[in-house]
């Protein structure tokens, strides 16, 4: 009777641990808040979990929160993420940012060099996609995000798509048509040449359709 009574509690336990892990976790989101207005994101956790997941600790540890659109480049990508934004150096923009937590990519020990291992997927590039910036290096992206203001089939199998715009596309174009030093002189050879002059700054959130207050009717 004791072995049976043990089995049955340990058969209870199996289950219950079946069930729980399939029940489906609501669905989260972002949003991005800047001065030209919201960004709402959907994340593609089925083709990069890894970035999806990063993403999230991210925004949840506050790290996105007060760094800028760094890069705005008509007819291409707004580029944020880089906490070097955040410092008032405009030249060192663009070249910060690591990975939410270890993820075999750098030195454990050391969260600075943590990075993102490449998860190439079959996602276009196409307007208001959400990307993973990285360097020459596949396995390099950090923290670094961009999101296209145009198709860019040229960047589909070279960086990863974890996610894109649902709602604020008209946002996305505020931002990519504000001022920079190259649109006012197009010979502008200085690094913060598609910098915002006046800034791009934003707040990042994440949280379920409620916790957000989103409207997905439409």
């Amino acid at each position: 009777m004791i072995k049976i009574s043990v089995l049955t509690k340990v058969s209870f336990f199996l289950m219950t641990l079946i069930f729980l892990s399939c029940v489906q976790k609501p669905e989260e989101y972002a949003i991005i808040e800047t001065e030209e207005g919201q960004i709402v994101l959907k994340f593609f956790p089925d083709v990069a979990p890894k970035h999806v997941e990063s993403f999230k600790i991210l925004a949840r540890e506050g790290y996105f929160n007060g760094t800028s659109f760094h890069r705005v480049i008509p007819g291409f990508v707004i580029q944020g993420g880089d906490p070097n934004s955040k410092d008032g150096d405009r030249y060192n923009d663009g070249q910060g940012g690591r990975a939410g937590k270890y993820y075999g990519v750098g030195e454990e020990e050391n969260p600075d060099t943590w990075m993102l291992p490449a998860e190439f997927n079959d996602r276009p590039h196409k307007r208001g996609t959400l990307s993973m910036a990285r360097s020459s290096q596949e396995n390099s992206a950090g923290s670094q995000f961009f999101i296209c203001v145009d198709d860019l089939p040229q960047l589909d199998d070279m960086y990863t798509v974890f996610g894109e715009v649902i709602e604020g596309l008209d946002t996305v174009d505020r931002i990519v048509d504000t001022l920079t030093p190259r649109k006012r002189n197009s010979n502008y050879q200085r690094p913060d040449g598609d910098n915002p002059v006046f800034g791009m700054f934003m707040d990042v959130t994440i949280g379920t359709v409620e916790e957000l207050k989103l409207d997905l009717s439409i």
